[in-house]
């Protein structure tokens, strides 16, 4: 009996185990534990200003620590982890930025996203608390501590969406036609980047960016710098509440629809219909997920970000998207991906 017994377990019971571990290697695990190093190391390096201290040529250590104002022991550890993460290049112990960290990290780079690791670092603590959002379904980071509430925040997120919107805009004004258009309102438009480059490839064209009055007095800024003051002007709206001014032939909507629920988007898509004269076209540029919700990774992902960050947020389907746009009475309706590995997605309409 004794032998039956532990041959019963061998069969089924270590050897089962070993047998459904054949394959299996834990290091995804491992390294999905310890990313926030990786964004740690990146974000405290971008914080500090190191990538712009090292834009003009290379630095020893003891000129980083004096400009840093840092510890040499320390500074080289974290030099160190730099280098092994290819933002930093180390030559007979001088250091320098990798092309990499020279091209997007650096501010007088016309492909700089600093700003945009800055609203990521401001988010850092936040998702430490993605297990209290979860239980009481509620924004760790008030949505209004970067949009009008602490300047500091107002300016690094304003200016971090700045940046995203030059790569996006630029894939954007070449998927959208807006030839012979002239009238369009920009919902939610933050920094004004997207009626800018629209404006800029279609010469007939003129905009109004509307969204919050502490976020569009720095678009007005954004605008300017970009050339298009003249035909993009900026007014002060709250499109939870407000209508749409009417009398437009677009209607734009670009990273709104995450923000808030399927409710409220269908609302924006009603008061979008009646902005819109007819031929009129409804523009919704989002990070969207497949139908279902569950890819690609990016956009789940994102919707656990717009959870922590706003009252609503989280992520919805393009398909979905089409369907409210479809039953509001828009025609033509199209899907359009952006070109891999872009995360975001179009969908058009036009009204009848």
């Amino acid at each position: 009996m004794e032998k039956s017994c532990k041959q019963h377990y061998k069969e089924n019971g270590v050897s089962q185990s070993n047998k459904n571990m054949q394959g299996l290697s834990p290091a995804p695990l491992m390294q999905l534990s310890t990313a926030y190093w990786d964004s740690q190391t990146l974000l405290t390096a971008n914080r500090m200003g190191l990538f712009d201290l090292l834009s003009d040529g290379a630095k020893t250590l003891e000129e980083i620590t004096t400009v840093l104002g840092t510890q040499p022991r320390p500074t080289r550890l974290f030099l160190k982890a730099c280098v092994g993460l290819d933002l930093v290049d180390e030559r007979e112990n001088n250091f320098t930025n990798t092309p990499l960290s020279q091209t997007f990290l650096t501010s007088g780079s016309p492909a700089y996203l600093g700003n945009a690791l800055r609203y990521s670092d401001n988010l850092y603590t936040t998702w430490g608390n993605l297990e209290q959002a979860l239980k009481a379904d509620r924004p760790q980071t008030p949505p209004e501590t970067y949009t009008g509430n602490d300047k500091a925040q107002t300016r690094d997120f304003v200016y971090g969406m700045h940046d995203r919107a030059l790569g996006i805009g630029q894939v954007m004004v070449e998927l959208v036609d807006l030839s012979g258009r002239t009238r369009m309102i920009d919902v939610g438009g933050g920094p004004g980047t997207y009626s800018a480059l629209f404006a800029t490839k279609n010469p007939a064209l003129h905009s109004r960016v509307l969204d919050l009055p502490e976020v569009v007095a720095i678009a007005v800024e954004i605008v300017e710098s970009m050339g298009m003051s003249e035909r993009v002007k900026t007014e002060p709206l709250d499109y939870m509440q407000d209508a749409f001014p009417v009398g437009n032939d677009v209607v734009l909507i670009s990273g709104v629809f995450h923000r808030e629920s399927e409710q409220t988007c269908r609302g924006f898509i009603q008061r979008a219909f009646d902005a819109l004269d007819p031929g009129g076209m409804l523009v919704v540029n989002d990070v969207f997920t497949d139908a279902g919700g569950n890819s690609p990774l990016f956009a789940t992902l994102f919707g656990l970000n717009m959870l922590l960050t706003a009252e609503d947020g989280g992520v919805h389907a393009d398909a979905d998207v089409a369907d409210w746009m479809k039953q509001q009475g828009f025609t033509s309706i199209e899907k359009s991906p952006f070109p891999p590995p872009m995360p975001h997605r179009i969908v058009t309409g036009i009204k009848p």
